[in-house]
């Protein structure tokens, strides 16, 4: 199966409807990491269509319990999975950040190639991170344990604003919330081709925390 197939199928399976150029979009990217990731190392997973199924159908599975604003990916190494969501949906504002500058250079190739108007990029680590806005949403898919990126990212989000944490059984973390912090869900994920348990853990703050 080629991974246009491959990447349909599992569109199908998540009830989403993406056009060709969408998905077009999502291959060319897929085949920029594959390029990279020789040179830079930017994941451990070498087959195309594991990629499919680990980065870009795992990715695609959050976006429907998302919402729209402006967004942050925190620690999104390679640009997942703010590259995806950049590419599905080119009315949202996606920021993306890294503190490894390889891993920020191949994005910024990435949106270049792609021509996508609706991302940056940003060499830093968030704690010392101080934007000139504030976002709605922020994600994050291997970037530390959920109690950490609650405390690490509260100063640059808007008052209202939620996280959403990609995780796989995230119970053990639990614990370690901040006070002002709470879970507001926790949505098991299918993620076609994707054997580990997959969930995506909602979260929200009163009052903020400037650093």
């Amino acid at each position: 199966m080629s991974n246009s197939e491959l990447l349909q199928r599992g569109i199908d399976t998540l009830d989403m409807n993406l056009d060709v150029d969408t998905q077009e979009k999502l291959l060319a990217y897929l085949v920029m990491l594959k390029k990279w990731n020789k040179v830079y190392n930017l994941t451990a997973i070498r087959d195309s269509q594991q990629m499919v199924s680990n980065h870009l159908l795992d990715s695609l599975a959050i976006i429907p319990h998302l919402w729209s604003g402006r967004w942050l990916d925190v620690g999104s190494g390679a640009g997942l999975p703010g590259m995806v969501m950049a590419i599905t949906k080119p009315d949202w504002q996606i920021d993306l950040l890294d503190s490894n500058s390889k891993k920020t250079s191949f994005v910024q190739q990435a949106i270049i190639e792609l021509e996508l108007q609706n991302v940056s990029v940003h060499c830093a680590r968030v704690e010392c991170w101080q934007p000139k806005y504030k976002f709605d949403g922020i994600v994050s898919r291997a970037f530390t344990e959920l109690g950490n990126f609650l405390s690490l990212t509260q100063h640059v989000m808007t008052p209202g604003g939620r996280w959403a944490a990609m995780k796989g059984m995230p119970e053990s973390e639990l614990a370690g919330m901040p006070t002002n912090c709470r879970i507001d869900q926790v949505i098991p994920l299918q993620v076609p081709g994707l054997q580990a348990a997959r969930s995506l853990v909602i979260a929200s703050c009163t009052g903020s925390r400037e650093i």
